[in-house]
């Protein structure tokens, strides 16, 4: 789930957060949206905006859920104090070729640059019509550290950007937020794979088991995380192989979420 570079080169129309007092609306489930945006996702894994649409319309009590628990964590207290937006350190080139060779950083760093991805390409998408992406509240701000955390999350996990990667990817994200959109996108990708001739759907299952069984990533520190070896942080977080998600050649990972003829 990213955004390439080229749709940068356009004038970037940032909305103007609202000001502090501003409230958020009641979260409420939207399952009819989500249903239709998961729809035109299955037929399209690169509309990444239908994405956006079902965490809105599914997510909101979860991402509150998740700014308390970052509260109650070692250091979720100054994390939440600090209130770092990670789009724009993500985007700070100097800082990503600073991070050393084998590290988390230079993993991320590598991917983004080869898939020509950005940060901020992301947040554009996030940024539906009616969205309360910007506004400054910190459930607002724990949603923006969900998204821009997402590409960081594949090189931890080890799944690529094909739609089993991202099928496994969403499931090992429900894991982590509880946020019933990521479940929706997981079994709607399953449905899709009934009956292939890969362990697509056990590929997808592995991913919640990997997610369930780790470290609460949304609780780290990510520029100490991002300096730090990626087999070792692996290992410190209890992240474990994608055995069953390695196994399946990747030319036939993209297979695993066809599009409706």
């Amino acid at each position: 789930m990213a955004m390439t570079a080229d749709a940068l080169d356009a004038p970037i129309l940032r909305q103007a957060a609202p000001s502090a007092d501003v409230r958020l609306p009641r979260p409420r489930l939207q399952w009819g949206a989500a249903l239709k945006a998961l729809q035109r996702l299955l037929n399209d894994k690169e509309d990444t905006g239908q994405v956006f649409e079902i965490m809105r319309a599914l997510n909101g009590t979860s991402t509150a859920r998740c700014y308390e628990r970052l509260l109650t964590t070692a250091r979720g207290g100054r994390i939440a104090y600090e209130r770092q937006e990670m789009a724009d350190k993500l985007m700070d080139d100097a800082w990503l070729d600073s991070l050393p060779v084998g590290s988390v950083g230079a993993a991320y760093r590598d991917f983004i640059r080869s898939e020509d991805l950005s940060a901020e390409g992301l947040a554009e998408v996030s940024r539906i019509e009616g969205a309360e992406v910007d506004i400054q509240h910190p459930y607002a701000w724990m949603g923006r550290r969900t998204r821009d955390v997402h590409d960081i999350w594949h090189i931890l996990s080890g799944y690529h950007r094909d739609g089993l990667g991202e099928a496994c990817l969403v499931a090992f994200s429900y894991a982590q937020t509880k946020g019933l959109g990521w479940a929706l996108i997981a079994l709607g990708a399953m449905s899709r794979s009934r009956g292939a001739n890969y362990p697509y759907n056990k590929a997808i299952w592995q991913g919640y088991k990997r997610g369930k069984a780790a470290a609460w990533l949304l609780g780290e520190d990510y520029e100490r995380l991002m300096a730090e070896p990626l087999e070792s942080a692996r290992k410190r977080l209890g992240i474990t192989p994608a055995t069953i998600y390695d196994s399946i050649p990747p030319e036939a990972r993209d297979a695993a979420v066809p599009k409706r003829v």
